[in-house]
Protein backbone atom coordinates (compact mmCIF):
# COMPACT_ATOMS: atom_id res chain seq x y z
CA UNK A 1 0.00 0.00 0.00
CA UNK A 2 1.43 3.01 -1.13
CA UNK A 3 1.79 6.07 1.58
CA UNK A 4 -0.39 8.37 -0.10
CA UNK A 5 -3.63 5.64 0.33
CA UNK A 6 -2.06 4.57 3.99
CA UNK A 7 -2.48 8.41 4.81
CA UNK A 8 -5.47 8.72 3.47
CA UNK A 9 -7.08 5.21 5.31
CA UNK A 10 -5.96 7.20 8.42
CA UNK A 11 -7.63 10.00 7.72
CA UNK A 12 -11.09 7.95 6.96
CA UNK A 13 -10.70 6.10 10.04
CA UNK A 14 -10.27 9.72 12.33
CA UNK A 15 -12.81 11.08 10.43
CA UNK A 16 -15.45 7.63 11.33
CA UNK A 17 -14.10 7.65 15.16
CA UNK A 18 -14.98 11.40 15.42
CA UNK A 19 -18.70 10.84 13.81
CA UNK A 20 -19.47 8.15 16.32
CA UNK A 21 -22.00 9.46 18.70
CA UNK A 22 -21.20 10.32 22.03
CA UNK A 23 -23.15 7.92 25.14
CA UNK A 24 -24.25 10.49 27.75
CA UNK A 25 -24.87 9.99 31.19
CA UNK A 26 -27.43 11.68 33.57
CA UNK A 27 -25.60 12.33 36.89
CA UNK A 28 -27.76 12.87 40.48
CA UNK A 29 -24.87 14.34 42.80
CA UNK A 30 -25.94 14.63 46.35
CA UNK A 31 -22.96 16.37 48.26
CA UNK A 32 -21.40 17.69 51.61
CA UNK A 33 -18.35 19.39 52.48
CA UNK A 34 -16.68 22.79 54.00
CA UNK A 35 -16.12 26.36 52.81
CA UNK A 36 -13.06 27.85 53.73
CA UNK A 37 -10.62 30.79 52.75
CA UNK A 38 -13.65 33.13 52.38
CA UNK A 39 -13.40 37.21 52.05
CA UNK A 40 -16.62 39.31 53.00
CA UNK A 41 -17.47 42.70 51.85
CA UNK A 42 -19.21 43.25 55.77
CA UNK A 43 -16.63 44.03 58.64
CA UNK A 44 -17.99 42.28 60.97
CA UNK A 45 -18.04 38.95 58.35
CA UNK A 46 -14.55 38.68 57.56
CA UNK A 47 -13.19 36.61 59.63
CA UNK A 48 -16.20 34.43 59.78
CA UNK A 49 -16.47 33.93 56.02
CA UNK A 50 -12.81 32.99 56.00
CA UNK A 51 -13.11 30.02 58.40
CA UNK A 52 -14.72 26.42 57.78
CA UNK A 53 -18.33 26.10 57.58
CA UNK A 54 -20.48 22.59 56.77
CA UNK A 55 -22.33 23.17 53.37
CA UNK A 56 -24.51 20.82 52.40
CA UNK A 57 -26.46 20.61 48.28
CA UNK A 58 -26.61 19.05 44.81
CA UNK A 59 -25.87 18.76 41.71
CA UNK A 60 -28.05 17.26 37.93
CA UNK A 61 -25.52 16.87 35.40
CA UNK A 62 -25.11 15.91 31.92
CA UNK A 63 -22.20 14.21 30.76
CA UNK A 64 -21.17 12.46 27.49
CA UNK A 65 -18.16 10.02 26.81
CA UNK A 66 -16.39 12.15 24.98
CA UNK A 67 -15.81 15.93 27.11
CA UNK A 68 -18.04 18.46 27.36
CA UNK A 69 -21.31 18.66 29.75
CA UNK A 70 -23.40 20.69 31.88
CA UNK A 71 -24.30 21.05 34.93
CA UNK A 72 -27.08 22.95 37.55
CA UNK A 73 -25.43 23.66 40.87
CA UNK A 74 -27.43 24.06 44.00
CA UNK A 75 -25.67 24.58 47.85
CA UNK A 76 -26.33 26.15 51.00
CA UNK A 77 -24.51 27.26 53.90
CA UNK A 78 -25.82 27.97 57.14
CA UNK A 79 -24.09 30.79 59.91
CA UNK A 80 -21.94 31.50 57.05
CA UNK A 81 -21.07 34.81 59.11
CA UNK A 82 -20.66 33.35 62.12
CA UNK A 83 -17.70 32.33 64.18
CA UNK A 84 -16.61 31.61 67.65
CA UNK A 85 -15.48 35.41 68.25
CA UNK A 86 -17.55 36.85 70.96
CA UNK A 87 -16.91 40.25 68.84
CA UNK A 88 -18.93 38.33 65.70
CA UNK A 89 -21.03 36.83 68.30
CA UNK A 90 -22.50 39.82 69.85
CA UNK A 91 -23.10 41.40 66.23
CA UNK A 92 -24.54 38.18 63.56
CA UNK A 93 -27.66 37.01 65.30
CA UNK A 94 -28.21 34.92 62.21
CA UNK A 95 -26.93 34.42 58.77
CA UNK A 96 -26.84 32.24 55.22
CA UNK A 97 -25.83 31.69 51.97
CA UNK A 98 -26.88 29.62 48.86
CA UNK A 99 -25.38 29.65 45.26
CA UNK A 100 -27.16 28.27 42.08
CA UNK A 101 -25.11 28.22 38.87
CA UNK A 102 -25.06 26.89 35.49
CA UNK A 103 -22.09 25.24 34.78
CA UNK A 104 -19.98 23.32 31.43
CA UNK A 105 -18.44 20.49 32.26
CA UNK A 106 -15.07 19.47 30.86
CA UNK A 107 -13.64 16.10 31.62
CA UNK A 108 -11.28 13.95 30.07
CA UNK A 109 -12.82 11.40 27.63
CA UNK A 110 -14.01 7.73 28.71
CA UNK A 111 -12.02 6.77 25.92
CA UNK A 112 -9.32 7.56 28.55
CA UNK A 113 -10.17 6.44 31.88
CA UNK A 114 -13.02 4.25 31.41
CA UNK A 115 -15.30 3.92 34.72
CA UNK A 116 -12.15 4.71 36.72
CA UNK A 117 -11.55 8.20 38.11
CA UNK A 118 -12.70 11.12 35.35
CA UNK A 119 -10.73 14.21 36.36
CA UNK A 120 -12.81 17.36 35.18
CA UNK A 121 -12.95 21.22 35.35
CA UNK A 122 -15.88 23.31 35.36
CA UNK A 123 -17.10 26.87 35.71
CA UNK A 124 -20.25 28.84 35.18
CA UNK A 125 -22.18 31.70 36.11
CA UNK A 126 -25.45 32.19 38.71
CA UNK A 127 -26.88 33.46 41.62
CA UNK A 128 -25.37 33.80 45.26
CA UNK A 129 -28.20 34.61 48.11
CA UNK A 130 -27.05 35.51 51.11
CA UNK A 131 -28.66 37.08 54.35
CA UNK A 132 -27.17 38.54 57.29
CA UNK A 133 -28.79 39.52 60.39
CA UNK A 134 -27.50 41.51 62.76
CA UNK A 135 -28.63 42.54 66.31
CA UNK A 136 -28.25 46.35 65.46
CA UNK A 137 -30.67 45.77 62.33
CA UNK A 138 -28.51 46.97 59.75
CA UNK A 139 -27.46 43.83 58.23
CA UNK A 140 -28.63 42.37 54.31
CA UNK A 141 -31.84 40.59 54.60
CA UNK A 142 -31.62 38.41 51.10
CA UNK A 143 -29.47 40.12 49.04
CA UNK A 144 -28.47 38.39 45.50
CA UNK A 145 -25.68 38.72 43.42
CA UNK A 146 -24.60 37.14 39.94
CA UNK A 147 -21.76 35.07 41.05
CA UNK A 148 -19.08 32.77 39.25
CA UNK A 149 -18.32 29.30 40.01
CA UNK A 150 -15.07 28.00 38.98
CA UNK A 151 -13.28 24.34 39.85
CA UNK A 152 -12.40 21.29 39.31
CA UNK A 153 -12.91 17.67 40.97
CA UNK A 154 -13.11 13.87 39.48
CA UNK A 155 -15.60 11.52 39.49
CA UNK A 156 -14.80 7.41 39.68
CA UNK A 157 -17.35 4.85 39.71
CA UNK A 158 -18.09 1.49 42.03
CA UNK A 159 -20.52 0.44 39.82
CA UNK A 160 -22.56 1.27 36.80
CA UNK A 161 -24.87 2.97 38.79
CA UNK A 162 -22.99 4.65 41.36
CA UNK A 163 -19.97 6.55 42.25
CA UNK A 164 -17.96 8.87 43.98
CA UNK A 165 -17.25 13.11 43.06
CA UNK A 166 -14.36 15.25 45.16
CA UNK A 167 -14.80 18.97 43.58
CA UNK A 168 -12.55 21.48 44.77
CA UNK A 169 -14.61 25.02 43.32
CA UNK A 170 -14.42 28.95 44.36
CA UNK A 171 -17.60 30.93 44.57
CA UNK A 172 -17.49 34.64 44.35
CA UNK A 173 -19.44 37.68 43.15
CA UNK A 174 -18.98 39.47 40.68
CA UNK A 175 -19.89 43.29 41.83
CA UNK A 176 -17.99 45.22 43.91
CA UNK A 177 -18.72 48.52 46.00
CA UNK A 178 -17.00 51.04 47.69
CA UNK A 179 -16.96 52.06 51.28
CA UNK A 180 -17.86 55.38 52.79
CA UNK A 181 -14.35 56.32 52.50
CA UNK A 182 -13.93 55.32 49.24
CA UNK A 183 -12.00 52.17 49.23
CA UNK A 184 -12.83 49.12 47.48
CA UNK A 185 -14.53 46.96 49.07
CA UNK A 186 -13.80 43.04 48.67
CA UNK A 187 -16.36 40.53 46.99
CA UNK A 188 -17.55 37.92 48.37
CA UNK A 189 -16.14 34.70 47.96
CA UNK A 190 -15.09 31.46 49.27
CA UNK A 191 -13.77 28.04 48.63
CA UNK A 192 -15.41 25.09 48.87
CA UNK A 193 -14.34 21.41 49.24
CA UNK A 194 -17.18 18.88 48.55
CA UNK A 195 -17.77 14.98 48.41
CA UNK A 196 -20.97 13.58 46.94
CA UNK A 197 -22.28 10.49 46.17
CA UNK A 198 -23.10 9.63 42.24
CA UNK A 199 -26.20 8.08 41.18
CA UNK A 200 -25.89 7.12 37.00
CA UNK A 201 -28.65 7.14 34.64
CA UNK A 202 -27.67 5.56 31.10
Amino acid sequence: MSRSARAGLTFLIFLVGSAAPARADWLLIPFVGSTFAGKSPFVFGTDAVGGKHWLFGGSAAWLTSHVLGLELDVAGVPNIFESDDPANIILVEASHAVTMSGNVIAAVPLSVTGDSLRPYLVGGLGLARFSVRDRAGIGEPDHSETALQVGGGAIGYVSDRAGVRFDLRQIRTLRRGDSLLGERIPRLSFWRATVGVVIRYR
